[in-house]
């Protein structure tokens, strides 16, 4: 008797313990909520939408952004790993290749593909001199996702590194998906909060 009670301990302890484990489901299309969300004016953004996939060993984020035309009086743009854009330390997203600055929250459009077993991934992509690497981490809590990425490149000024942390959580009822960006490179730090309602 005593080693039924013993074994249906153990089975509930590892249900429980499976259940604390189990990472939140993020996949589906998500509209920018730009009345709700708290912007850097720098970035002008119109619209943006996020498509995610999300299985059971990677999140895919592929971003669709349209962006108001800069003022007639706006300074030129910066140069690579310099951008004044609070994206500026994303960089392109696995399989995407498309360039620096690219996808979710890169100051542009592109894919990020990011591992779920805990595993840095690590993509190249085009630097100012030739390739770079760019590493994406993803970490899952209860209910809350943070996705990092970093890269360092040399310049004539000397090695310049770019950071970049988003942490995602979701509604009680998964409708609305809230996004808190960090970013820090060699122009500072800055944050903005993104509010998507699901599609």
């Amino acid at each position: 008797m005593k080693k039924i009670f013993f074994l249906a301990a153990v089975v509930c302890l590892s249900a429980v313990a499976g259940f604390g484990q189990a990472k939140t489901d993020f996949s589906g299309t998500w509209n920018l909520d730009a009345a709700k969300s708290k912007l850097d004016e720098r970035m002008r953004v119109e619209s943006m939408t996020l498509t995610v996939v999300q299985t059971d060993k990677e999140l895919k984020v592929t971003t669709e952004t349209k962006r108001m035309p800069p003022p007639a009086d706006a300074p030129a743009p910066a140069g690579a790993g310099a951008s004044t854009a609070p994206g500026a330390g994303s960089g392109a997203g696995s399989g995407g290749g498309r360039g620096m600055g690219r996808g979710f929250g890169g100051g542009g459009d592109g894919t990020i593909t990011y591992a779920l077993d805990g595993k840095e991934t690590v993509v190249e992509v085009d630097g100012p001199n030739g390739k770079m690497p760019v590493k994406y981490n993803a970490a899952f809590e209860t209910g809350k996702a943070t996705l990092t990425s970093s890269r360092t490149f040399n310049t004539p000024n000397g090695e310049i590194a770019v950071t970049s942390k988003d942490v995602w959580t979701l509604s009680a009822d998964g409708k609305v998906l809230t996004v808190v960006q960090e970013r820090t490179s060699p122009r500072g730090s800055s944050t903005a909060t993104l509010v998507f309602n699901k599609k």
